[in-house]
């Protein structure tokens, strides 16, 4: 299960865990170690083939990047109903960073969603109200603004997330529980994932849910509250928004999802100045195409693609001409339609799965950009010209 309502509500928890916002009672108890056991570790430890590096020395970093970072994490508290009146008012708890000394603070989407008060507290313990500039589901970010003192504002420097390698070292800071200024290590996991969003949009049924693409997964300990907060490398640089867990028990289970710095820093600009991002949307419901597929519809074995499964009326897809299937087959025994066109590429470059091609759309196009598809269609190779939308609200 993915859970993706990290703004922990204070009165209930959400099934979808998003990096998880909320407060809850804990009791901390001190693990009760053989003295032997507790410190069985060897004076120096391996760092790749660059040497090696004494324990003195990575305690040193570990608490340089705290006291950098740190500062710039904040505590989000949101009040969320229908009035300041309202008996269903829900409390929930999230995270945050500053982005500028405008004051303006980066958060979840999820963490804000439906908020008619915000507040936000500082790791020196300082208050203040905030209000609400821009936000995108898509992405699932938010920005907020404060008004705050400029030595309150401590921006956060974003890495290059297209160079992050699995394996690297990955820290993450941010309030789970509501425990504020909480620092979890570890390493980034996976790349490439997608974190889908439950959205419904104006795609004439045929779409319900969105990817985010290019998501960094990481074993740092990311639990309900976390959702905003930062994953940072070795350099205290920004990697990423935390946002989710892989969950089954509402806690952390080795497996959480954050938000690349890439997409933070596209998307982030646009919220400030225009309050909305958009995004590329050619208005297609597909999936990618497996060896049982491929043999069903009469294809090499080793084909790559996607086959699309369903067009949104007057969409920029369905403009182009781009067909879906409409012959019913049953493959393992899931209902699938076969004969649709098959997408191979994307202005060249090949697209072996869905999120393949989200990834590109967001990467490397912008709204009423042509492209052109690469198509199988009956078997015969085509390349057809497409005019990008913007993805419907």
């Amino acid at each position: 299960m993915i859970t993706r309502k990290w703004l922990i509500p204070l009165a209930l928890l959400p099934v979808l865990l998003l990096a998880a916002c909320g407060t809850q009672s804990l009791s901390l108890n001190a693990a009760n170690l053989p003295e032997s056991d507790a410190f069985a570790v060897q004076e120096t430890t391996p760092v790749g083939d660059s040497g090696s590096i004494s324990l003195v020395d990575l305690q040193d970093t570990f608490e340089q990047i705290y006291r950098e970072v740190n500062p710039s994490v904040v505590n989000i508290q949101v009040v969320a109903g229908a009035s300041a009146e309202s008996a269903g008012l829900q409390t929930g708890l999230g995270s945050g960073f500053v982005w500028d000394q405008a004051g303006h603070i980066v958060t979840n989407n999820h963490v804000i969603e439906g908020a008619n008060q915000i507040r936000v507290t500082f790791a020196d313990g300082s208050v203040f109200d905030a209000d609400l500039v821009g936000s995108d589901p898509y992405s699932d970010l938010a920005v907020i603004q404060v008004d705050a003192p400029a030595d309150r504002l401590h921006p956060i420097e974003l890495a290059d997330s297209s160079l992050v390698r699995v394996g690297q070292l990955a820290i993450a800071i941010g309030n789970p529980f509501g425990l504020q200024g909480t620092m979890t290590q570890g390493i980034v996991s996976g790349l490439s994932r997608s974190l889908t969003v439950d959205q419904d949009g104006s795609s004439g049924g045929l779409t319900g849910r969105y990817s985010i693409p290019d998501i960094i997964q990481t074993d740092a300990s990311i639990n309900p509250g976390n959702s905003g907060g930062v994953l940072v490398d070795d350099q205290a640089r920004l990697l990423g928004v935390t946002s989710a867990i892989a969950t089954t028990t509402q806690a952390n289970s080795g497996v959480g999802f954050v938000i690349p710095a890439s997409i933070v820093q596209k998307v982030v600009p646009s919220l400030i100045e225009t309050g909305s991002f958009e995004h590329s949307w050619m208005g297609i419901v597909g999936r990618a195409v497996t060896p049982d597929l491929a043999e069903a519809m009469n294809l090499p074995e080793d084909q790559n693609g996607i086959l699309v499964l369903g067009v949104t009326p007057r969409g920029p897809a369905a403009n182009a001409g781009i067909s879906a299937g409409t012959r019913e087959a049953s493959i393992n025994g899931e209902p699938v339609n076969l004969g649709g066109d098959v997408i191979t590429a994307i202005d060249g470059q090949a697209v072996k799965r869905f999120e393949d091609m989200v990834s590109y759309l967001f990467n490397k196009t912008a709204v009423g950009q042509a492209v052109e598809l690469t198509v199988l269609r009956a078997g015969n190779e085509q390349i057809i010209e497409l005019i990008l939308g913007a993805r419907p609200d």
